[in-house]
């Protein structure tokens, strides 16, 4: 209390008189304050010669990139890769590139060259003494062909594709492959083969723009895969890795790092369209922004398989059809205009405004694609019979183990009316006489 009242005047006098009460009473004599010395002109510090501390190596992660001591991955895979299977056309050549041709695999990863688009099978700069490489391709191609079928092997019974369906389904088991808006990517491939690892068959859902060609999805995961689809309903696909697949002979499928950009393609719209003088075409583009719109693709994610038989129908009646697409990216609205144009086929207007204008043309056939669709629709008549037959027969033969629902059995064999064609193999199996319980495995 007595060193909190004094004030800062007194304060060095009264250290001092305490201190002298102390030195009478007890003998204590305060400590000298210690005096720094002066730097001799010798040490070490002025001579820079102190031993200084090495700096650590600063911490470094693991980098994909990083190729030391690593091998170059060579795949047997004969097609070319490419970022997307479904959603890129190799017959349509781009006008220039949007990136230097980085290859999207790394730097010396892949022993295949990346010409900007793909990283193709064949390196084409080296050519045979003939100048053609064509004769490898094929070979390769071939070669692919045998040993899948030798994979699949024969053929799955209804009860077989029946059990594989109810144990995708999704009360059953959550794997599950997602094919968005980007399409069949390459990496997926490597997705789908990690879950043929674990199960014979695997469930693939199927959204976004490359709904709009289902038949173009089922083709390219067939050939790309080497698997077989045994059931697709909607949008849900369910692809078989066959009767004598082996996991540890799986394909090397080389992983993608990054995304490539896209490169850059001829003008979808023209300024004048072919047939028409330019008062005509802005005629027609100002009509066709006014015509009632055939539906509205409001969705990000959506189903599109009934867009195209929709145009088809609507051309029957009007030579201009337009559809909503306010709330999509631009990018996938023009590319659903690619896909009209390819598979109605119509001529695209203009894409002003969000929405899609399509015009069928002036010498437009609609009896083209109908002999297409009669014939999809005898196929499905006569496999309905024989479906209702195997599935009584499969729900009688296996009434302890689960229930099937009729419907989505029917489903199981025939796919959506609006662009289907059967597996010319299941088609002769489900027209053929079908098993007893007894003979059935």
């Amino acid at each position: 209390m007595i060193f909190k009242q004094t004030t800062r005047k007194n304060y060095f006098f009264s250290v001092r008189f305490f201190s002298s009460i102390l030195k009478d009473r007890y003998g204590f004599v305060a400590p000298s304050i210690p005096i720094p010395q002066s730097r001799s002109p010798n040490s070490s510090e002025v001579n820079g010669n102190k031993k200084r501390k090495k700096n650590k190596v600063p911490y470094r992660p693991p980098s994909s990139l990083d190729m030391t001591g690593k091998k170059i991955i060579h795949s047997n895979l004969p097609f070319d890769f490419r970022f997307s299977y479904t959603e890129s056309n190799p017959n349509i050549k781009p006008i220039g590139l949007r990136e230097p041709k980085y290859s999207p695999f790394g730097p010396g990863r892949v022993d295949r060259a990346w010409t900007g688009v793909c990283a193709p099978s064949v390196d084409p700069v080296l050519k045979s003494v003939e100048g053609d490489v064509s004769n490898d391709a094929e070979k390769k191609m071939e070669e692919w062909q045998r040993r899948r079928k030798m994979i699949i092997g024969e053929l799955l019974t209804p009860t077989e594709r029946a059990f594989l369906i109810e144990k995708c389904q999704k009360n059953r088991t959550k794997r599950q492959v997602n094919l968005g808006r980007d399409g069949l990517t390459h990496n997926m491939l490597n997705d789908i083969h990690n879950n043929w690892k674990h199960a014979e068959a695997v469930r693939i859902k199927c959204l976004g723009v490359p709904t709009v060609d289902m038949k173009n999805v089922c083709n390219q995961l067939e050939e790309k895969t080497g698997g077989l689809i045994i059931h697709r309903h909607g949008g849900q696909i369910i692809l078989f890795r066959g009767r004598h697949y082996n996991p540890k002979k799986r394909p090397v499928i080389p992983l993608m790092l990054w995304k490539p950009h896209e490169p850059i393609y001829p003008r979808l719209i023209r300024t004048v369209i072919d047939g028409l003088t330019i008062e005509e075409t802005k005629e027609m583009r100002r009509r066709g922004l006014a015509v009632p719109a055939l539906t509205k693709l409001g969705t990000k994610n959506g189903y599109y398989a009934s867009l195209v038989p929709m145009v088809r129908d609507a051309f029957l009646a009007d030579e201009l059809v337009r559809i909503d697409c306010k709330g999509l990216p631009t990018t996938d609205y023009k590319k659903i205009g690619v896909k009209l144009r390819e598979l109605v086929p119509c001529i695209l207007v203009t894409f002003q405004k969000e929405q899609v204008v399509v015009w069928r043309g002036n010498d437009y056939n609609s009896n083209a694609h109908i002999k297409s669709e009669q014939k999809s629709f005898s196929l499905i008549s006569k496999s309905d019979e024989s479906t209702e037959k195997s599935l009584t027969d499969i729900s009688s033969h296996n009434s302890g183990c689960y229930i099937h629902d009729q419907s989505s059995d029917n489903d199981s064999i025939i796919s959506d009316t609006e662009d289907l064609e059967m597996d010319p193999r299941i088609e002769e199996h489900v027209n053929s006489p079908q098993c007893s319980s007894e003979e059935c495995p």
